[in-house]
């Protein structure tokens, strides 16, 4: 199952403890300080990864913290620095740092980027060595790290987003053009993640699951997908020639678009009439015309008609 969403709380190593030591030995049995200073706390890193199942280890686990630096010794040495924790996500996952009310994506793999820094290190008693205080017991206990807590949320990277009402016919599309194993069946909601594909020209298509009527507000399944569509370049809205109200089902999709994000319906979107071959041809070309008339970009389709197959392909990677 794709998790597309969690919550994780994360922390910096904390600095080490200067340590408070005096030089002693056979030849000056009463030296001078010589506590070293603590390390630095390890800092906390987010790298992008392709691997889009990558959010599903942040629900069993919720809370990270990157090692403390260590202590500081005798002989001015400074401990060790915390190891630096690098937590992947998935390309394309937006992160929100809650407490800063700031937002990063991770559009690219391997794309780094520092969001907690550990604390730095404390000063040992050499360090508060003075004519006046020859002797220091003085020493810094190392600074703590920063805690945040990161909203991940993923929005898929692909060019072509396969929309539509439930049962429009997306996965079998998706299926058929490039060769993807959707889950498919003829009841609504078959799809409960997206799915994704690969055209012959490298282009990445996004089978966004079934919206309804009233999507953007929280209704149904479609509201947790419609993010999806925000990174991709091009629309391509399914209709299936079983409906009865093609302009409805049209309609009713472009709206929950526009309300969810007014930027999506500018996108470029290409009608399909999917399912053909459940209907006559004289019904096909009585709802062609009347398609064209919401947008003139349309074609008609079937998982069946290797000819269609190809042209609507070929018009796909052309976009």
């Amino acid at each position: 199952m794709l998790v597309d969403e969690a919550k994780i709380t994360i922390t910096a190593g904390k600095g080490g403890s200067g340590a408070v030591h005096f030089l002693s030995n056979r030849h000056s049995a009463k030296g001078g300080p010589d506590g070293g200073n603590g390390g630095d706390g390890g800092n906390v890193y987010l790298k992008a990864v392709r691997d889009i199942m990558r959010l599903k280890k942040y629900k069993t686990k919720i809370t990270y913290q990157a090692p403390s630096g260590e202590r500081g010794s005798n002989q001015d040495k400074t401990g060790a620095n915390g190891e630096d924790l690098i937590l992947e996500v998935p390309v394309g996952t937006e992160v929100q740092v809650l407490e800063k009310k700031t937002t990063n994506d991770l559009i690219r793999p391997g794309q780094k980027i520092l969001i907690a820094k550990g604390g730095r290190g404390g000063k040992g008693n050499t360090a508060f060595k003075s004519s006046r205080n020859t002797t220091p017991r003085q020493f810094g206990p190392g600074a703590e790290g920063e805690t945040f807590t990161l909203s991940f949320q993923l929005k898929l990277i692909a060019d072509i987003s396969l929309i539509g009402l439930p049962n429009a016919g997306k996965s079998s599309l998706l299926n058929a053009l490039t060769k993807a194993r959707a889950r498919v069946a003829s009841y609504p909601f078959t799809t409960l993640e997206p799915n994704l594909g690969v055209l012959p020209n490298g282009s990445i298509v996004a089978d966004v699951p079934g919206l309804i009527e009233g999507a953007s507000k929280g209704k149904g399944l479609g509201h947790k997908f419609l993010k999806h569509i925000e990174r991709t370049k091009v629309t391509v809205h399914c209709l299936s020639s079983e409906s009865t109200d093609l302009e409805k089902d049209y309609k009713t999709i472009r709206q929950e678009l526009t309300d969810f994000n007014p930027l999506l319906k500018e996108k470029k979107e290409l009608l399909l009439l999917t399912k053909t071959d459940l209907v006559s041809k004289k019904e096909i070309k009585e709802k062609l015309k009347k398609l064209k008339k919401l947008n003139p970009s349309i074609e008609s389709v079937s998982i069946h008609d290797i000819d269609a197959l190809k042209k609507v392909s070929d018009l796909i990677c052309q976009l």
